[in-house]
């Protein structure tokens, strides 16, 4: 376990790859926080979508501010676009302006490129994205009369994730929709960081059968601080 957020991403050097789970709730905003305090830059992103601005969660740096900082120079996203075309997002600005290199991949491929990184996998075929432009320069084979398109897996120097509840050894659960990207970038991050909810409990005290993600699986616990942010509808635990 790590004293503080900031104590947790204290030797993260210029030019890491980072994994950032998201779709609201699941989003490690307290890690990211602690991140853009350090400084670090030249910073590749693997996630979802650039996650709306920082208001949207009380002005807390998000992917969107970290972009925004000059701090990255490479994204892997499902969604890099705005909602509305009018209003174009800045990686969007920031890809034609030619600072920002964006890979586009197919959500369910983005998540399976995950699942087997963490899963030992170095590689693997799927029909998405044939004939489009995500599948230009790749590999393609035909299996029982269909082509598919072959992805490489996907790790990462560090993963930020965020759990609701998690013991000292590192057993992690989650509550609803963190349950997205957070328990396959667990395993596909070399360094896994988690922030905690709920108070981190002692080893062995969750139940075996309700743990989402193994201890085997995280490097470095948090506790998210009773003035962090937290973004469920019930606000912070009790303390």
């Amino acid at each position: 376990m790590f004293a503080s957020l900031d104590a947790a991403v204290a030797d993260i050097p210029n030019g890491s790859s980072i994994m950032l789970a998201g779709f609201g709730p699941g989003t490690p905003l307290n890690l990211m926080a602690a991140l853009h305090r350090k400084g670090v830059r030249d910073l590749t992103i693997i996630a979802n979508s650039v996650g709306g601005g920082a208001a949207r969660f009380g002005n807390t740096p998000t992917i969107d501010t970290l972009l925004d900082d000059g701090r990255v120079s490479k994204i892997i996203m499902a969604f890099t676009g705005a909602t509305h075309p009018s209003r174009p997002s800045i990686a969007e600005e920031l890809q034609q302006a030619g600072t920002l290199e964006a890979e586009l991949v197919p959500q369910g491929t983005l998540a399976e490129r995950i699942r087997a990184g963490g899963s030992g996998i170095p590689a693997f075929y799927t029909p998405a994205g044939v004939g489009t432009a995500t599948a230009t320069g790749k590999q393609h084979r035909e299996f029982d009369g269909r082509t598919y398109v072959m992805e490489r897996a996907l790790t990462a120097d560090y993963a930020f994730i965020r759990a609701w509840k998690a013991d000292t050894f590192g057993n992690l659960l989650f509550k609803r929709a963190q349950r997205n990207f957070n328990p396959i970038m667990a395993m596909a991050g070399r360094c896994t960081i988690v922030e905690v909810e709920e108070p981190i409990a002692g080893e062995g005290t969750l139940d075996p059968d309700h743990i989402h993600t193994s201890g085997v699986f995280v490097q470095r616990l948090v506790q998210i601080p009773p003035d962090g942010v937290f973004i469920t509808r019930f606000g912070p635990p009790a303390r």
